[in-house]
């Protein structure tokens, strides 16, 4: 007669104290609880194939998987079983199944083209550290904690839209970059045989691109004389105050004077050569006389460390881009009035129409593309020595301005 196993309750799975060897509680129907020397508590189910062979299948740790949750694998593995199917076979298959796709999964796949395409393959150049991070920032914020475990060929285009709809509440032009770069993504698992199309949705309707807003800037030299005053009155930390007076007379991008650093200044040659991050191009920013004496008095101070203007709370990173629009608006001058990229258009419009200078030359300087008659783009040596004489010009203009010499209105010059 066999045995009758009365089922555990959970009070008895809860208190199984261990032993000094491995014991079981039983709770019929094959299933039951392995209880260690060491105190861990694992579910098991014994169950016998056609042959007699014995197997046993393992559901998990206690309290991980509970009673119910045991019982509840037990009723699946019946089922499978009375089905002609071997439950420890398919739960292997299962296991395969879900290491498949786990290895597949979104978040998984980007990674790989992400690093893919930072090293760079035989159909692009690698990305530069500064872009690859922001690449892979903005897909680790906005994207994988949302689809990042589904496998790439069960993402649909809903998933998708869901995700970039709640970026677009924030802001349109980031959902239509992230929008791009998980295309891509989706481009690259197709081509490697993950997924069978691109789901990602075009959502023409949905996200619209933002309109094209101009920088504030200052042209009329009148007020731009204005503007260098107050700038020179400004009250601040030193190398703020010193990337703030040496914004208009080299006029780059604002992200890349933050991120200045020391071993990219030569004062003897009187240059600054860096990589342009926007284009991941090459440049070289001559230094006029005005320049070098500001660099001479800020390097005691901060050319130790790698920035030339380091963040007020660590020498490791430079100041943040929110610097020279805070000191502008310190200065009582609006964001409709100047930001930190006026500078260049205030430049390129005074060179151009009041200083006459070539307009290849400005555009060289602000690191435009710019290509030769045969069509080829120009490398960043390009008509250097007249370079730097425009920026010593363009210095000298500006300090007259500054020390109220006469003025040519841009109005009245170009009428």
């Amino acid at each position: 007669m066999a045995r009758i196993i009365k089922p555990l309750s959970p009070v008895q799975v809860r208190n199984a104290k261990p032993k000094e060897k491995t014991y079981k509680l039983s709770d019929g129907g094959g299933l039951y609880l392995s209880v260690y020397p060491n105190g861990s508590k694992l579910w098991h189910m014994k169950v016998v194939q056609a042959g007699g062979k014995e197997n046993r299948l393992s559901f998990g740790k206690y309290p991980d998987v509970s009673l119910e949750q045991a019982r509840q694998h037990r009723e699946e593995a019946r089922k499978l079983r009375a089905s002609g199917i071997n439950p420890a076979q398919a739960r292997r298959a299962q296991k395969a199944t879900n290491k498949e796709r786990a290895e597949n999964n979104f978040d998984v796949v980007a990674r790989i083209w992400h690093d893919k395409r930072t090293r760079g393959d035989n159909h692009s150049k690698p990305w530069t550290p500064g872009y690859s991070q922001k690449v892979l920032s903005r897909l680790a914020r906005y994207v994988l904690p949302w689809i990042g475990d589904i496998p790439v060929s069960d993402i649909a285009a809903p998933d998708f839209r869901k995700v970039l709809l709640k970026i677009a509440d924030h802001s349109s032009a980031e959902a239509i970059a992230i929008k791009t770069l998980c295309s891509q993504v989706m481009d690259y698992a197709v081509d490697m045989g993950l997924a069978t199309g691109n789901t990602v949705p075009k959502m023409r309707d949905a996200l619209q691109p933002p309109k094209v807003k101009h920088y504030a800037s200052t042209t009329e030299p009148k007020q731009v004389a204005e503007l260098l005053r107050a700038i020179d009155s400004y009250r601040g930390t030193f190398p703020v105050a010193c990337a703030l007076k040496i914004a208009p007379y080299v006029f780059v991008r604002p992200g890349e004077l933050r991120t200045a650093q020391w071993a990219d200044i030569d004062l003897d040659a009187a240059e600054w050569r860096y990589t342009v991050t926007k284009t991941d191009t090459q440049h070289i920013v001559p230094l006029a006389r005005q320049v070098v004496d500001i660099l001479k008095e800020l390097r005691p101070l901060t050319g130790h460390g790698r920035y030339l203007f380091p963040s007020a709370r660590s020498n490791d990173r430079p100041m943040s881009d929110n610097a020279i629009l805070a000191a502008l608006r310190r200065l009582g001058i609006s964001k409709d009035e100047m930001t930190g990229h006026g500078f260049r258009a205030m430049a390129r419009t005074i060179l151009d129409e009041v200083l006459h200078v070539r307009p290849d030359l400005i555009e060289h300087q602000l690191a435009h593309a710019v290509r030769d008659p045969n069509g080829r783009a120009y490398n960043r040596t390009a008509h250097l020595p007249e370079r730097k004489k425009m920026m010593q010009q363009w210095a000298d203009y500006l300090d007259k301005l500054k020390a109220g010499a006469e003025v040519v209105s841009l109005r009245r010059n170009t009428a």
